[in-house]
């Protein structure tokens, strides 16, 4: 992401998302009970993240994660559901009162990323990743959502002889994608019936952010997160000896040339004055020895949109490229455009922010509140927000005199999360939840 949350300006307020509602001259009030949990759980929910943190796994191999998981839930004394969708783990608290019913989600998944922050709990974790054996972290944050989540469940069960309605506990597996050729993710835990007795009236869900201060809570009302797809293209050319290219066809070559006409697409084809959009080549593989031309070039990467016209534009502008670019050097490509499902942009729904707003400036209070531009980072969270309305907002991941502008990103090795976020994030998962059960938001 290129520009801070607090210097980016956002063009696109009216035509795409209601303004948040001005906040009152008063903070809203903490609940009690949110602010009595919190000093009781706090570092219990940050040892959990820390254990995750240290024994991070990668997409549909969250094997370990799911069984510390599953373990704390029983000994809370709830009954959850595993092996949804690979590795996800649900349970229900049902309160001893009647009430609406709500869905709380935290992913679990970690990257194929070497960490590089020398925290002492930092994972020495390597895993099998596309073939090579790769470093892995929890460089997104998802150690600290599924230990908040697991706060949050202990909390509500704490005060399960009070508490209206029911909760639902999501614990999802693969939110950064499967692997290829596997199914994971939300699609798959609502393909497997995760909504089907339990329908709930809202859905929430939070992420750990680089750029926002720890401390402060970054919501925005409508479209928030990107739709994200996934492509592939192999350029396949002839192998032959580097002294000799015109032996052959050097796909290498074909492949520079595509990724750079490629660019075009965003920069001269699509009408960015509506909406952002991105195409991103993330890893080129081709070769094996300095002097050899190899037959192929495997190319993959990812495309972000918030319009479907734009999106189905896109994709047929990224094969039109590869073909003729391809061509033209004397290769052809096997393109897949998308490669996979991807997911639909993430859409807060706009009556359920305005009236969880008040609950989130009560845990930071209003002047630590804001709203975002839009982000070109995206949340498989988004197809819950298709099955019920949602509401997913971001905490502040960045310490004090860090300049959440250039501090080491989400994804980055060097990903440094102030725990200060697991407080802030415990207290507004809580609050948002009690305010919507006992029906007392805005």
């Amino acid at each position: 992401m290129s520009l801070p949350f607090r210097s980016a300006v956002s063009l696109l307020a009216g035509a795409m998302s209601l303004s948040l509602a001005v906040p009152a001259l008063a903070d809203p009030a903490q609940r009690p009970e949110v602010a009595a949990a919190a000093q009781k759980l706090q570092q219990q929910v940050v040892d959990w993240r820390r254990d995750f943190h240290q024994h991070p796994e990668l997409s549909n191999r969250e094997e370990r994660t799911a069984r510390v998981v599953a373990e704390e839930l029983r000994r809370m004394g709830l009954d959850p559901k595993t092996g949804i969708a690979h590795h996800g783990v649900v349970a229900i608290i049902k309160g001893g009162r009647p009430g609406p019913r709500i869905a709380l989600r935290a992913d679990m998944d970690a990257l194929p990323v070497t960490e590089r922050t020398g925290l002492p709990f930092a994972s020495k974790a390597t895993a099998q990743f596309r073939g090579e054996t790769v470093g892995v972290m929890h460089a997104c944050g998802h150690d600290a959502h599924t230990g908040i989540l697991l706060g949050v469940a202990q909390a509500l069960v704490d005060m399960r002889a009070t508490l209206p309605g029911e909760v639902m506990l999501v614990f999802q597996p693969a939110e950064e994608g499967p692997p290829v050729g596997e199914e994971g993710g939300a699609s798959l835990m609502l393909a497997q019936g995760l909504f089907d007795g339990f329908k709930p009236e809202a859905v929430f869900g939070l992420h750990v952010f680089s750029t926002v201060p720890a401390g402060q809570i970054a919501v925005r009302s409508g479209p928030l997160m990107a739709a994200s797809d996934r492509f592939s293209i192999k350029v396949v050319g002839r192998q032959t000896h580097g002294s000799r290219p015109w032996g052959g066809v050097d796909p290498i070559v074909a492949a520079a040339d595509l990724v750079g006409t490629a660019q075009t697409i965003v920069s001269r084809r699509t009408d960015l004055a509506k909406l952002p959009a991105v195409v991103t080549f993330g890893a080129i593989k081709g070769g094996i020895r300095y002097n050899i031309i190899p037959d192929d070039v495997e190319m993959v990467g990812t495309i972000r949109t918030f319009d479907e016209g734009m999106r189905q534009k896109i994709f047929a502008d990224l094969r039109n490229v590869s073909e003729h670019v391809a061509a033209a050097h004397g290769a052809r490509v096997e393109a897949q455009v998308p490669d996979s499902e991807g997911n639909p942009p993430t859409v807060n729904d706009p009556a359920l922010t305005a009236k969880m707003l008040p609950s989130l400036q009560a845990v930071v209070g209003a002047g630590n509140v804001f709203e975002p531009p839009l982000q070109m980072g995206a949340e498989d969270f988004s197809l819950y927000g298709q099955k019920a309305p949602a509401l997913f907002f971001f905490v502040g991941a960045t310490g004090a005199g860090i300049d959440p502008a250039t501090a080491p990103g989400n994804h980055s090795p060097e990903f440094l999360l102030d725990e200060k976020a697991l407080d802030v994030g415990f207290r507004a998962l809580l609050q948002v939840s009690l305010d919507y059960l006992h029906g007392t938001t805005g």
